[in-house]
C-alpha cells in the first residue's frame, strides 16, 4: 500500500513539474481568417521584436489607418491575411530584414438593431452573433413586436435599403442592420 501510494504521489509531481514547463494553451481562434475588415473596426498590428513597428489602431471612417514609417494605409476591405502580408511586405528590405507580422481584430464595428425592441441602438459585435443573440442585448422583443416579420440589411447592401426575411438563429455580422416589425395581432 505504501508502495503504491508513494507511485502515485511521484506521478502526480512529475505531472505538476510537466505542467509547469508545458507553454500555455493558445485561445482558440474565433476570428474567421476571411473577415474582411471596415471602418470602425479595431485592429492590433504585432511585428515581432519591434515594439516601435506594433500598434493598436482603430480604422477611421475613410478605411485607413495610420502606421509608422509607412504613413496612411487603405484596410477597410482586406481580410487579416492580406493586411499581414500587406505590412510584412512594406516593411520588409528597407526597414527589416524578415519581419514577422499578425494582425488580430480586438474590437468590431457595431451592429444596429432597430423597431420593435426594448431599446433600439447600435451594439458590438461578437463572433457568433445570431439574431435572437441581438435582439437579447437590445433587451427582448416588445409586446407589439413580429417573430415573423424580422429583416436584416448586410453592411455589404446598406445602399440598397433592402432587407431580407430572417429567423432568430440566422447569422449577424458587424454593420448589419435588424429590423422588428410591429405585429398586428
Amino acid at each position: 500500500m505504501v508502495r503504491w501510494l508513494s507511485f502515485l504521489f511521484a506521478l502526480l509531481l512529475t505531472g505538476a513539474c510537466l505542467a509547469q514547463d508545458a507553454p500555455a494553451a493558445a485561445p482558440a481562434a474565433s476570428v474567421d481568417r476571411n473577415y474582411r475588415l471596415g471602418a470602425g473596426d479595431e485592429v492590433d498590428i504585432n511585428v515581432f521584436g519591434e515594439k516601435d513597428l506594433s500598434l493598436a489602431a482603430r480604422i477611421g471612417d475613410n478605411g485607413r489607418i495610420s502606421y509608422p514609417f509607412l504613413g496612411e494605409m487603405m484596410v477597410a476591405g482586406l481580410t487579416l491575411d492580406e493586411l499581414e502580408k500587406r505590412v510584412r511586405d512594406a516593411l520588409a528590405g528597407d526597414y527589416l530584414v524578415d519581419p514577422r507580422v499578425t494582425v488580430s481584430v480586438t474590437a468590431y464595428r457595431p451592429f444596429f438593431v432597430n423597431g420593435q425592441v426594448r431599446s433600439p441602438g447600435s451594439y458590438p459585435f461578437q463572433p457568433g452573433m445570431t439574431v435572437r443573440k441581438a435582439i437579447s442585448l437590445a433587451g427582448g422583443l416588445t409586446e407589439r413586436a413580429s417573430e415573423r416579420k424580422i429583416t436584416l440589411i448586410p453592411e455589404s447592401q446598406k445602399a440598397d435599403n433592402k432587407g431580407r426575411g430572417v429567423s432568430m438563429d440566422d447569422p449577424v455580422g458587424p454593420g448589419d442592420i435588424i429590423t422588428v416589425e410591429e405585429s398586428f395581432f
